[in-house]
């Protein structure tokens, strides 16, 4: 078949496809920038050489480069909330939903994506003086605790109580992948340690 045959042929992507497809690509070299090469050598140059575009394409979509930066964690947020969502109801075994819990939260926490994200999060929301929580942790906890509530549903635990367990949880999650980040632990040690984070939130929540 000759190639103008073959042209005709194929489908025509849309504009809206293709600003996707440049988009998702943007978006996948800075993650993949600051996972190989540390928050500050990821650099506008670096990120359009990944990407394989030019800065204007990179300015069209996010403005700046805290754009792209704030756009990777909106992205990084909705795939935390939809692997979280993977989690069943209170149908389940309690035992299975805490160890799908634990094991959805670990596949973010333990990504490459969640390493960038956490490097872009100290950059752009450093803690506030007064007290206040960064937007991010915000919006991190809303997307946490409304998957939590309709897990543990049926949690004999207080309000309080359960707000505790659930920073617990996320403070071991990124404790272990903290000690990753820094090398103090080998790549797959933590199959220990989420056992014993899945057999306390059983006997919490229980």
């Amino acid at each position: 078949m000759s190639q103008a045959a073959q042209s005709e042929r194929a489908p025509r992507r849309s504009q809206a496809d293709r600003t996707a497809e440049t988009r998702a690509k943007i978006l996948e070299a800075v993650v993949e920038s600051i996972a190989e090469l540390g928050f500050q050598r990821t650099t506008a140059a670096e990120i359009t050489r990944r990407a394989g575009v030019t800065w204007g394409a990179v300015q069209h979509q996010f403005g700046d480069k805290d754009g792209i930066l704030r756009a990777v964690l909106q992205d990084s947020f909705a795939r935390f909330a939809e692997r979280l969502s993977e989690v069943p109801g209170t149908d389940a075994p309690l035992e299975a939903r805490v160890s799908a819990f634990v094991d959805r939260a670990w596949e973010h926490f333990g990504s490459d994506e969640y390493r960038s994200t956490f490097e872009i999060l100290l950059s752009l929301d450093p803690p506030d003086q007064n007290g206040r929580e960064p937007v991010w942790q915000g919006e991190m906890m809303n997307a946490w605790s409304q998957i939590w509530s309709g897990a543990f549903a049926d949690s004999p635990l207080r309000p309080g109580a359960s707000l505790r367990l659930q920073r617990y949880t996320i403070s071991a999650l990124v404790g272990i992948a903290a000690l990753r980040m820094i090398g103090t632990v080998p790549p797959h040690p933590h199959d220990a340690e989420l056992a014993l984070l899945k057999s306390t939130l059983v006997r919490e929540l229980g």
